[in-house]
């Protein structure tokens, strides 16, 4: 077979992510682009930046895996695959010594550990409640009347950290509240959060069992507050990789490439080189 392309897409509930490879493995682009709520376009837009950025044309992908929050929604898909699944991957084609996954998106949180060659052993899922997610960082974020991608610096430059005592959302956001009243400072009082995140996800990690090397994924990886509080709270050293957002795509691309290789009959070794 000639040269062909492979698209992973992620679909969650806050952005949207694509990942391109050839043939050979190699990742030739990604784009990440908040969803808005409307999924379906949202794929559609990563799908076509893409391709755009590479010039590679349609009729040459021969394999489309989604995952995510949206993943089944999305049309002339050729499989769709779990998040648990496409991270682990993700995870372990980046570093195959990774052995735990820690994955915090826009609506749930994950906890997963690896296997030596990769594949899934446990898992835990936060996906009942926006506490410990990035959509419990967007509301407080609202109610401090900062951006977002503030509160990552702010919070490790704070010489304090205010006691959020709330896990849920809607009563965390009365506390904070009620802090600021106080005259407690908006650093502190985001360290305080970045840590509530970082308490609540240790509730998971510990009923999997952690153990290192552990890498973090997802937009929450960004927030280096959250990772700061996080490796502190496990005890920890948190890898986390130059974009963590496109683990999950990157994995589904990978399984896409294997199940093209694997319909020819050959189980040819996938180039990392990405």
């Amino acid at each position: 077979m000639s040269e062909y392309f492979v698209i992973g897409l992620d679909i969650g509930s806050a952005t949207a992510k694509a990942v391109l490879l050839d043939n050979e493995g190699k990742r030739l682009a990604f784009a990440v682009r908040p969803t808005g709520g409307r999924l379906v376009q949202s794929a559609e837009d990563v799908k076509r930046e893409v391709l755009l950025q590479t010039g590679v044309s349609d009729d040459c992908v021969k394999a489309i895996i989604t995952t995510g929050y949206g993943r089944d929604i999305i049309q002339n898909k050729t499989k769709s695959i779990t998040e648990i699944t496409c991270h682990a991957k993700g995870a372990y084609v980046m570093m195959p010594e990774i052995r735990f996954v820690i994955d915090i998106g826009g609506q749930d949180s994950k906890a997963i550990l690896l296997e030596s060659d990769g594949q899934v052993g446990r898992f835990e899922m936060n996906d009942k409640c926006a506490a410990g997610t990035g959509r419990f960082l967007e509301v407080m974020a609202r109610t401090l009347g900062i951006h977002l991608d503030e509160m990552g610096d702010m919070a490790v430059r704070s010489e304090k950290s205010s006691k959020i005592s709330s896990t849920c959302t809607v009563f965390a956001e009365s506390e904070v509240i009620s802090l600021l009243a106080q005259g407690e400072e908006i650093p502190s009082v985001v360290s305080g959060l970045c840590r509530a995140i970082a308490e609540r996800v240790q509730a998971l990690v510990s009923r999997v069992g952690v153990v290192p090397p552990v890498m973090m994924t997802g937009g929450v990886a960004k927030n280096k507050g959250v990772v700061n509080w996080l490796s502190k709270t496990l005890r920890q050293e948190l890898i986390v990789p130059e974009e963590p957002q496109i683990i999950g795509a990157l994995g589904a691309s990978i399984i896409g490439l294997e199940l093209i290789k694997r319909s020819k009959g050959s189980l040819d070794k996938i180039i990392q080189n990405i």
